[in-house]
Protein backbone atom coordinates (compact mmCIF):
# COMPACT_ATOMS: atom_id res chain seq x y z
CA UNK A 1 0.00 0.00 0.00
CA UNK A 2 1.75 3.04 -1.44
CA UNK A 3 0.64 7.02 -1.02
CA UNK A 4 -0.71 8.10 -4.27
CA UNK A 5 -2.18 11.47 -3.89
CA UNK A 6 -2.87 14.07 -0.78
CA UNK A 7 -6.01 16.48 -1.08
CA UNK A 8 -6.46 19.06 1.56
CA UNK A 9 -9.14 21.39 1.89
CA UNK A 10 -10.93 24.04 4.49
CA UNK A 11 -14.78 22.95 5.36
CA UNK A 12 -16.52 25.83 7.16
CA UNK A 13 -18.98 24.25 10.02
CA UNK A 14 -21.65 26.13 11.62
CA UNK A 15 -22.42 25.47 15.45
CA UNK A 16 -25.78 24.43 16.25
CA UNK A 17 -24.99 26.01 20.03
CA UNK A 18 -22.89 29.09 20.16
CA UNK A 19 -21.09 29.37 23.26
CA UNK A 20 -18.60 31.50 25.49
CA UNK A 21 -15.38 30.91 27.28
CA UNK A 22 -13.49 33.33 29.07
CA UNK A 23 -11.73 34.98 26.15
CA UNK A 24 -14.07 34.80 23.29
CA UNK A 25 -17.65 33.67 21.82
CA UNK A 26 -17.42 31.31 19.29
CA UNK A 27 -20.22 30.68 16.50
CA UNK A 28 -18.75 28.86 13.76
CA UNK A 29 -15.84 26.75 13.29
CA UNK A 30 -13.59 26.06 10.40
CA UNK A 31 -11.54 22.45 10.05
CA UNK A 32 -8.76 21.73 7.80
CA UNK A 33 -9.83 18.25 6.14
CA UNK A 34 -7.11 16.14 4.61
CA UNK A 35 -6.97 12.64 2.42
CA UNK A 36 -4.19 10.79 1.70
CA UNK A 37 -4.82 8.07 -0.86
CA UNK A 38 -3.23 4.93 -2.13
CA UNK A 39 -2.50 2.60 -4.86
CA UNK A 40 -4.91 0.30 -3.28
CA UNK A 41 -7.77 2.69 -2.95
CA UNK A 42 -7.53 3.20 0.17
CA UNK A 43 -8.22 6.75 1.96
CA UNK A 44 -6.82 7.98 5.31
CA UNK A 45 -8.42 10.74 6.71
CA UNK A 46 -7.50 13.53 9.32
CA UNK A 47 -8.14 17.17 10.19
CA UNK A 48 -7.58 19.59 11.88
CA UNK A 49 -8.59 22.71 14.37
CA UNK A 50 -5.55 24.01 15.71
CA UNK A 51 -5.84 27.19 18.43
CA UNK A 52 -3.50 30.18 17.03
CA UNK A 53 -4.03 31.44 20.85
CA UNK A 54 -2.77 27.72 22.36
CA UNK A 55 -0.28 26.72 19.56
CA UNK A 56 0.30 29.99 17.36
CA UNK A 57 -1.65 29.01 14.23
CA UNK A 58 -4.75 28.40 13.30
CA UNK A 59 -6.56 26.34 10.05
CA UNK A 60 -5.62 28.82 7.27
CA UNK A 61 -1.95 28.18 8.67
CA UNK A 62 -2.76 24.92 8.55
CA UNK A 63 -4.33 24.33 4.72
CA UNK A 64 -0.84 26.74 4.03
CA UNK A 65 1.44 24.15 5.49
CA UNK A 66 -0.15 21.88 3.89
CA UNK A 67 0.74 23.08 0.51
CA UNK A 68 0.97 20.34 -2.57
CA UNK A 69 4.90 21.11 -2.84
CA UNK A 70 5.11 20.35 1.41
CA UNK A 71 3.82 16.88 0.82
CA UNK A 72 4.78 15.72 -2.54
CA UNK A 73 7.26 13.67 -0.71
CA UNK A 74 5.03 11.72 0.75
CA UNK A 75 3.83 10.53 -2.74
CA UNK A 76 5.18 6.91 -3.06
CA UNK A 77 6.22 6.00 0.16
CA UNK A 78 5.10 2.87 2.19
CA UNK A 79 2.36 2.91 4.69
CA UNK A 80 3.89 0.01 6.28
CA UNK A 81 6.54 2.47 7.37
CA UNK A 82 4.22 4.67 9.06
CA UNK A 83 6.29 4.99 12.27
CA UNK A 84 8.97 7.07 9.98
CA UNK A 85 6.79 8.51 8.03
CA UNK A 86 5.00 10.29 11.24
CA UNK A 87 8.87 11.18 12.58
CA UNK A 88 9.52 12.99 9.43
CA UNK A 89 6.22 14.72 9.53
CA UNK A 90 7.23 15.80 12.88
CA UNK A 91 10.63 17.07 12.09
CA UNK A 92 9.07 18.75 8.31
CA UNK A 93 6.01 20.43 10.15
CA UNK A 94 7.62 21.47 13.35
CA UNK A 95 5.94 24.29 14.90
CA UNK A 96 3.01 23.24 12.64
CA UNK A 97 0.85 21.79 15.38
CA UNK A 98 -2.39 21.64 12.92
CA UNK A 99 -0.20 20.27 10.08
CA UNK A 100 1.59 17.32 11.67
CA UNK A 101 -2.41 16.53 13.26
CA UNK A 102 -4.09 16.04 10.50
CA UNK A 103 -1.17 13.79 8.35
CA UNK A 104 -0.36 11.92 11.85
CA UNK A 105 -4.07 10.89 12.12
CA UNK A 106 -4.57 9.83 8.32
CA UNK A 107 -1.57 7.80 8.35
CA UNK A 108 -2.60 6.23 11.61
CA UNK A 109 -5.91 5.46 9.82
CA UNK A 110 -4.08 3.86 6.50
CA UNK A 111 -1.69 1.87 8.59
CA UNK A 112 -4.45 0.39 10.66
CA UNK A 113 -6.86 -0.10 7.40
CA UNK A 114 -3.52 -1.78 6.01
CA UNK A 115 -3.66 -4.43 9.13
CA UNK A 116 -7.42 -4.48 8.81
CA UNK A 117 -7.94 -3.65 12.62
CA UNK A 118 -9.85 -1.06 14.33
CA UNK A 119 -6.41 1.82 15.01
CA UNK A 120 -6.94 1.26 19.02
CA UNK A 121 -6.28 -2.67 18.99
CA UNK A 122 -2.88 -1.67 17.58
CA UNK A 123 -2.85 0.57 19.85
CA UNK A 124 -3.35 -1.89 22.69
CA UNK A 125 -6.82 -1.00 23.99
CA UNK A 126 -6.97 -0.62 27.64
CA UNK A 127 -10.83 0.66 27.61
CA UNK A 128 -13.88 -0.74 26.11
CA UNK A 129 -15.86 2.62 27.02
CA UNK A 130 -16.19 5.57 28.99
CA UNK A 131 -18.06 8.66 29.72
CA UNK A 132 -17.65 11.95 28.24
CA UNK A 133 -18.29 15.55 29.62
CA UNK A 134 -20.21 18.06 27.61
CA UNK A 135 -19.67 21.84 27.73
CA UNK A 136 -21.52 24.15 29.33
CA UNK A 137 -20.17 27.87 28.02
CA UNK A 138 -20.24 31.22 30.34
CA UNK A 139 -23.66 31.81 30.54
CA UNK A 140 -26.08 33.63 33.23
CA UNK A 141 -26.95 30.64 35.85
CA UNK A 142 -31.02 30.53 34.49
CA UNK A 143 -28.98 30.03 30.73
CA UNK A 144 -26.85 27.54 32.93
CA UNK A 145 -29.60 25.32 34.56
CA UNK A 146 -31.90 25.18 31.14
CA UNK A 147 -28.79 23.54 29.20
CA UNK A 148 -28.12 20.97 32.15
CA UNK A 149 -31.39 20.13 32.08
CA UNK A 150 -31.25 19.39 28.16
CA UNK A 151 -28.03 17.77 28.40
CA UNK A 152 -29.35 15.56 31.44
CA UNK A 153 -32.24 14.78 29.16
CA UNK A 154 -30.12 13.52 26.58
CA UNK A 155 -28.16 11.16 28.99
CA UNK A 156 -25.60 12.81 30.00
CA UNK A 157 -24.27 12.19 33.11
CA UNK A 158 -21.03 15.07 33.39
CA UNK A 159 -21.41 17.79 32.88
CA UNK A 160 -18.34 20.49 32.14
CA UNK A 161 -19.15 24.52 32.92
CA UNK A 162 -16.58 27.02 31.35
CA UNK A 163 -15.80 29.88 33.95
CA UNK A 164 -13.20 32.54 34.78
CA UNK A 165 -14.98 35.95 34.28
CA UNK A 166 -16.05 36.31 38.21
CA UNK A 167 -14.72 34.13 40.76
CA UNK A 168 -17.94 35.65 43.28
CA UNK A 169 -20.19 34.74 40.05
CA UNK A 170 -18.96 31.36 39.36
CA UNK A 171 -19.65 30.12 42.72
CA UNK A 172 -23.24 30.77 43.21
CA UNK A 173 -23.57 29.88 39.25
CA UNK A 174 -21.91 26.06 40.58
CA UNK A 175 -24.21 26.17 43.82
CA UNK A 176 -26.92 26.67 42.06
CA UNK A 177 -26.52 23.57 39.16
CA UNK A 178 -25.55 21.44 42.13
CA UNK A 179 -29.31 22.32 43.63
CA UNK A 180 -30.81 21.77 40.70
CA UNK A 181 -28.81 18.64 39.05
CA UNK A 182 -28.66 16.59 42.71
CA UNK A 183 -25.18 14.83 43.86
CA UNK A 184 -25.48 12.00 41.31
CA UNK A 185 -24.21 13.91 38.58
CA UNK A 186 -20.68 15.09 37.72
CA UNK A 187 -19.56 18.38 37.29
CA UNK A 188 -16.05 19.58 36.16
CA UNK A 189 -15.40 23.40 36.04
CA UNK A 190 -13.01 24.72 33.35
CA UNK A 191 -11.91 28.55 33.91
CA UNK A 192 -9.70 28.78 30.75
CA UNK A 193 -6.84 30.87 32.34
CA UNK A 194 -9.47 33.38 34.62
CA UNK A 195 -7.85 32.89 38.12
CA UNK A 196 -5.31 34.00 40.21
CA UNK A 197 -3.71 31.79 42.90
CA UNK A 198 -5.80 33.83 45.45
CA UNK A 199 -8.99 33.34 43.67
CA UNK A 200 -8.48 29.53 43.05
CA UNK A 201 -7.86 28.73 46.09
CA UNK A 202 -11.05 30.79 47.49
CA UNK A 203 -13.11 28.82 44.66
CA UNK A 204 -12.06 25.56 45.87
CA UNK A 205 -12.56 25.92 49.49
CA UNK A 206 -15.91 27.89 48.46
CA UNK A 207 -17.18 25.13 46.27
CA UNK A 208 -16.31 21.67 48.50
CA UNK A 209 -20.22 21.55 48.89
CA UNK A 210 -21.08 21.86 44.87
CA UNK A 211 -17.96 19.14 44.75
CA UNK A 212 -16.31 20.18 41.00
CA UNK A 213 -14.38 17.00 40.11
CA UNK A 214 -11.73 18.44 38.59
CA UNK A 215 -10.62 22.32 37.91
CA UNK A 216 -9.26 22.47 34.24
CA UNK A 217 -6.35 25.33 33.83
CA UNK A 218 -7.44 28.10 36.36
CA UNK A 219 -4.33 29.95 36.35
CA UNK A 220 -2.35 31.56 33.37
CA UNK A 221 -0.21 29.15 30.60
CA UNK A 222 2.71 30.34 32.37
CA UNK A 223 1.73 30.08 35.71
CA UNK A 224 3.68 27.19 36.31
CA UNK A 225 5.16 28.20 39.85
CA UNK A 226 2.22 28.76 41.29
CA UNK A 227 0.67 25.48 39.91
CA UNK A 228 3.30 23.88 41.96
CA UNK A 229 3.14 25.70 44.99
CA UNK A 230 -0.56 24.75 45.14
CA UNK A 231 -1.35 22.63 48.35
CA UNK A 232 -1.48 19.11 47.44
CA UNK A 233 -4.97 18.59 48.24
CA UNK A 234 -5.61 21.07 45.57
CA UNK A 235 -3.29 20.04 43.20
CA UNK A 236 -4.42 16.36 42.79
CA UNK A 237 -7.66 18.34 41.34
CA UNK A 238 -6.11 20.17 38.84
CA UNK A 239 -5.54 19.56 35.06
CA UNK A 240 -3.70 21.27 32.73
CA UNK A 241 -4.40 22.12 29.63
CA UNK A 242 -2.71 25.31 28.05
CA UNK A 243 0.17 24.60 30.08
CA UNK A 244 0.82 21.44 28.70
CA UNK A 245 0.99 21.48 24.95
CA UNK A 246 4.31 19.32 24.09
CA UNK A 247 5.82 15.85 25.49
CA UNK A 248 8.86 18.53 26.81
CA UNK A 249 6.43 20.12 28.89
CA UNK A 250 5.14 16.81 29.99
CA UNK A 251 8.09 15.85 31.30
CA UNK A 252 8.89 19.29 33.14
CA UNK A 253 5.23 19.35 34.56
CA UNK A 254 6.48 15.67 36.17
CA UNK A 255 9.56 17.23 37.81
CA UNK A 256 9.14 17.30 41.23
CA UNK A 257 6.65 18.94 42.67
CA UNK A 258 4.37 18.23 40.19
CA UNK A 259 2.24 20.70 38.70
CA UNK A 260 -0.97 19.46 38.69
CA UNK A 261 -2.65 15.88 38.74
CA UNK A 262 -4.09 15.54 36.20
CA UNK A 263 -2.71 15.81 31.98
CA UNK A 264 -5.07 17.37 29.63
CA UNK A 265 -4.11 15.79 26.07
CA UNK A 266 -5.06 17.17 22.99
CA UNK A 267 -4.05 16.42 19.34
CA UNK A 268 -4.83 19.71 18.23
CA UNK A 269 -2.02 21.10 20.70
CA UNK A 270 0.94 18.19 20.70
CA UNK A 271 0.56 17.48 17.09
CA UNK A 272 -1.14 14.12 17.09
CA UNK A 273 -1.34 10.70 18.27
CA UNK A 274 2.51 9.57 17.91
CA UNK A 275 3.36 12.87 20.48
CA UNK A 276 -0.17 11.71 22.34
CA UNK A 277 1.41 8.52 23.18
CA UNK A 278 4.32 10.35 24.04
CA UNK A 279 2.70 12.49 26.72
CA UNK A 280 0.35 9.83 27.90
CA UNK A 281 3.63 7.13 28.59
CA UNK A 282 5.51 10.09 30.53
CA UNK A 283 2.06 10.57 32.82
CA UNK A 284 1.83 7.02 32.97
CA UNK A 285 5.61 6.96 34.77
CA UNK A 286 4.78 9.92 37.03
CA UNK A 287 1.54 8.66 38.31
CA UNK A 288 -0.51 11.68 36.56
CA UNK A 289 -4.26 10.99 35.47
CA UNK A 290 -4.88 11.58 31.44
CA UNK A 291 -7.98 13.59 30.34
CA UNK A 292 -8.61 13.91 26.50
CA UNK A 293 -10.05 17.20 25.39
CA UNK A 294 -10.44 18.66 22.02
CA UNK A 295 -11.53 22.32 20.04
CA UNK A 296 -14.27 22.62 17.88
CA UNK A 297 -13.38 19.30 15.57
CA UNK A 298 -14.41 17.19 12.88
CA UNK A 299 -15.60 13.63 13.44
CA UNK A 300 -12.54 12.50 11.86
CA UNK A 301 -10.10 13.77 15.23
CA UNK A 302 -12.66 13.06 17.57
CA UNK A 303 -12.76 9.58 16.53
CA UNK A 304 -8.64 9.82 16.38
CA UNK A 305 -8.18 10.86 20.37
CA UNK A 306 -10.77 8.59 20.99
CA UNK A 307 -8.55 5.53 20.21
CA UNK A 308 -5.35 6.83 22.10
CA UNK A 309 -7.70 7.54 25.07
CA UNK A 310 -8.95 4.16 25.05
CA UNK A 311 -5.49 2.66 24.43
CA UNK A 312 -3.81 4.34 27.67
CA UNK A 313 -4.48 2.79 30.93
CA UNK A 314 -4.11 5.94 32.73
CA UNK A 315 -6.95 7.40 30.97
CA UNK A 316 -10.17 8.86 33.56
CA UNK A 317 -11.63 11.22 32.08
CA UNK A 318 -13.22 12.23 28.64
CA UNK A 319 -14.10 15.44 27.56
CA UNK A 320 -14.42 14.85 23.70
CA UNK A 321 -18.01 16.81 22.76
CA UNK A 322 -16.24 18.94 20.04
CA UNK A 323 -18.01 17.35 17.46
CA UNK A 324 -21.42 17.36 19.23
CA UNK A 325 -22.74 20.69 18.00
CA UNK A 326 -21.62 20.71 14.55
CA UNK A 327 -24.45 21.53 12.29
CA UNK A 328 -23.06 19.07 9.39
CA UNK A 329 -19.52 16.84 9.38
CA UNK A 330 -17.62 15.57 6.88
CA UNK A 331 -18.23 12.24 8.05
CA UNK A 332 -20.12 9.67 9.83
CA UNK A 333 -19.10 6.51 11.83
CA UNK A 334 -15.80 6.22 14.02
CA UNK A 335 -17.74 6.36 17.50
CA UNK A 336 -20.84 5.49 19.09
CA UNK A 337 -22.42 7.87 21.56
CA UNK A 338 -25.07 6.06 24.16
CA UNK A 339 -25.98 8.22 27.33
CA UNK A 340 -22.89 9.60 27.40
CA UNK A 341 -20.83 6.93 26.97
CA UNK A 342 -18.23 6.65 23.93
CA UNK A 343 -17.07 3.80 22.51
CA UNK A 344 -15.21 2.78 19.17
CA UNK A 345 -16.98 0.62 15.98
CA UNK A 346 -15.04 -2.56 15.02
CA UNK A 347 -14.16 -0.87 11.34
CA UNK A 348 -10.62 -0.86 10.31
CA UNK A 349 -8.54 2.10 10.95
CA UNK A 350 -10.36 5.48 12.28
CA UNK A 351 -13.62 4.01 11.01
CA UNK A 352 -15.03 7.17 9.62
CA UNK A 353 -16.50 6.75 6.32
CA UNK A 354 -16.68 9.98 3.93
CA UNK A 355 -20.50 11.79 3.71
Amino acid sequence: MKISAIHVRKEDLDLTRPYAIAYKTVTTVSNCVIEVETDTGNIGLGSANPSKYVVGVDVDDTVAALSEENTEWLVGKDVREMQQLVYEVQQRFAGQAGACTALDIALHDLFAQQLDIPLVKFLGQKHTALPTSITIGIKSTEETLEEAGEYLGRGFKILKVKLGQSKEEDVERLKKLRERVGKEVIIRVDANQGYTMLQLEDFYYATLGPNPELIEQPLPADAIAEYRQLPTEIKKHIALDETLVTPTDAYQLTNTPQAGGIFNIKLMKCGGIAHAREIANIAKNAGVDLMWGCNDESRISITAALHIALASSNTKYLDLDGSFDLARDVVTGGFKLHNGMMSLTDQPGLGVQKV
